[in-house]
C-alpha cells in the first residue's frame, strides 16, 4: 500500500492524532488539519520527532473553499483520512410534559462537521486523485471517512449524530463502487465507542470501549486490504443491524430503558 503522502483531518486529538503518530516516519509527508492550533502543533512536533515531514492547516472542515484549496494545494495524496467530528446528545426535558430535545445549534453544527465536513474533504480528494498515476498495486489513492455504529440505528439519544454518520457510511460505500473502477478506494469505518477525549465525559457505560491504538491498527489493516467498510467490534455492529430491523416501537422501548445515551448523559459539544 503506497502511502507516502497522507492528509488527516481532526489531527489535533483522538483518532486523528493517533493515526498521525502511527503513520509518522522518515520519508513520509503528513498534511494535518484541525481547529485547535495548540494541540495541532503538539501533534506536529511528535510526528516530526519520528522523522515525518509535516504541513499544518488550522481550519474548519465545514469551510468548503478552504478545504478544497488545502487538498488541491498538496499536489498529490496517497491517502486521506477524514477523522474530524463532534458528537452530542439530547438534553433532559424542561418539564413533565416536555420531550428530550437537541438544541438547533447543536443539530446544525453536527451535520456541518460530521457530514458536510466529510464531503468537503472527500470530494476535492476524489478530484485530485483522479488525475494521479496508478501505483504498482493499481491504486491511485485511498480515502477513508469515520462513520459509527450509531449510523446503523435510529438512536433517540443522539439523533443528529446517528443521522450524519449514517449518511457518511452510505455515501462512502455507494460512491466507492464507481470510484474503485478508477483505482480509488473509498472506505467507511463503522466503529463503536473509542477511548478518545470525545467520549471521556460521557456519564454512562460504553460497551466494548476500544483502545484508540487498537482502532488505528484495525483501520490501517483494513485500508491495506482494500476493505470498503471497516467494522469493529463485530458483535456491536451485528447487534445494531439487528436492532434496526425491529419495529420502531420495540427498538425505542429498548433504547429508552438503557443508561447509554440517556437524555443529559453526554456533555455539550464545542459548537465554536
Amino acid at each position: 500500500m503506497k502511502h507516502n503522502s497522507i492528509l488527516i483531518t481532526g489531527a489535533s486529538s483522538g483518532l486523528g492524532r493517533t493515526l498521525a503518530l502511527t503513520l509518522a516516519r522518515p520519508g513520509r509527508k503528513l498534511w494535518l488539519g484541525g481547529r485547535n492550533t495548540e494541540r495541532l502543533e503538539e501533534t506536529a512536533r511528535a510526528c516530526i520527532s519520528r522523522g515525518a515531514a509535516v504541513h499544518l492547516k488550522a481550519c474548519d472542515v465545514a469551510n468548503s473553499a478552504a478545504m478544497a484549496e488545502w487538498v488541491h494545494g498538496t499536489g498529490g495524496l496517497d491517502m486521506v483520512l477524514a477523522c474530524a467530528g463532534i458528537t452530542g446528545g439530547t438534553r433532559k426535558p424542561l418539564g413533565p410534559d416536555q420531550p428530550a430535545t437537541e438544541p438547533e445549534a447543536q443539530i446544525r453544527r453536527i451535520f456541518e462537521t460530521d457530514l458536510i465536513g466529510v464531503l468537503n474533504t472527500v470530494l476535492p480528494a476524489l478530484e485530485l486523485m483522479q488525475h494521479q498515476p496508478r501505483a504498482a498495486d493499481g491504486m491511485r489513492g485511498r480515502i477513508c471517512a469515520i462513520s459509527s455504529v450509531a449510523g446503523l440505528v435510529s438512536f433517540p439519544g443522539t439523533p443528529s449524530y446517528s443521522a450524519a454518520k449514517a449518511a457518511v457510511d452510505r455515501f462512502m460505500v455507494a460512491t466507492g463502487g464507481n470510484a474503485k473502477k478508477a483505482g480509488i478506494l473509498l472506505s467507511s469505518v463503522v466503529c463503536g465507542f473509542l477511548d478518545t477525549p470525545m467520549v471521556a465525559r460521557n456519564t454512562f457505560p460504553m460497551p466494548s470501549l476500544t483502545d484508540v491504538n487498537s482502532a488505528c491498527r484495525r483501520i490501517l489493516r483494513g485500508l491495506a486490504r482494500n476493505e470498503r467498510r471497516i467494522t469493529f467490534p463485530l458483535w456491536l455492529v451485528a447487534g445494531s443491524r439487528f436492532m434496526d430491523l425491529l419495529p420502531i416501537r420495540l427498538a425505542e422501548s429498548y433504547y429508552n430503558n438503557q443508561p447509554a445515551g440517556a437524555a443529559g448523559s453526554m456533555p455539550e459539544p464545542d459548537l465554536s
